[in-house]
């Protein structure tokens, strides 16, 4: 095959998937819903990662367009997986249906909560809540403060302090002596803080 039948073959195949998707996107809301989340629990069980990263990356996209709590449930679940590019997708996927239907995306944050999942998804959540930066984020984000796990803790802290609102101060305040240890990311770096460090600094520039 030459290098212009590969390329037109990418072009055809590209044809074909938004026709396919057109079309399944135009099936009743119910059974889509079923599908979709079937779906799911089906590619997070692949054990190849190569085909569950295909799968679920694909998923993300199909759940975000879709209205409802069970997808918007469906993207936690996806956000929830080790793999970085299969993260990125459903965090991306996140925001675009937060800035939409926040609602849904905040109801299901919410059961997550409830649940006390302790999960990858975890400490990506309050970055999303961050970057779409509704009205209700900062109560949010802190309660993510109360969990028993430290980098979910240091990840709220950080989006709190991203959104910059002197509200989330009160809250970090009962932190300030909370010697557990974790990991912060800066630009390629990496060091080690306690959270009450990461608390007290997170004061100090919510306090200006």
């Amino acid at each position: 095959m030459s290098l212009t039948d590969q390329l037109r073959a990418i072009f055809d195949a590209e044809r074909a998937l938004r026709q396919a998707e057109s079309q399944l996107l135009q099936a009743d809301h119910k059974s889509l819903e079923d599908l979709l989340s079937q779906a799911v629990a089906a590619a997070k069980a692949e054990r190849d990662p190569y085909e569950a990263e295909l799968r679920l990356t694909r998923l993300a996209d199909l759940c975000a367009q879709v209205p409802g709590e069970a997808m918007a449930d469906a993207l936690l679940s996806i956000l929830d997986e080790e793999q970085p590019s299969v993260r990125v997708q459903a965090a991306e996927a996140l925001v675009d249906v937060a800035y939409d239907r926040y609602a849904e995306v905040a109801r299901a944050i919410e059961r997550a909560l409830a649940r006390n999942d302790d999960g990858p998804a975890m400490q990506e959540l309050p970055w999303v809540l961050a970057e779409v930066a509704e009205p209700s984020a900062v109560p949010l984000v802190t309660r993510f403060l109360n969990h028993t796990n430290e980098e979910i803790v240091a990840s709220a802290i950080e989006a709190l302090t991203r959104l910059g609102d002197p509200q989330a101060v009160q809250a970090l305040k009962k932190l300030v002596n909370d010697p557990r240890v974790v990991t912060v990311e800066e630009g390629d770096e990496e060091f080690t803080s306690t959270v009450g460090e990461l608390a007290s600094e997170a004061i100090e520039v919510l306090s200006e």
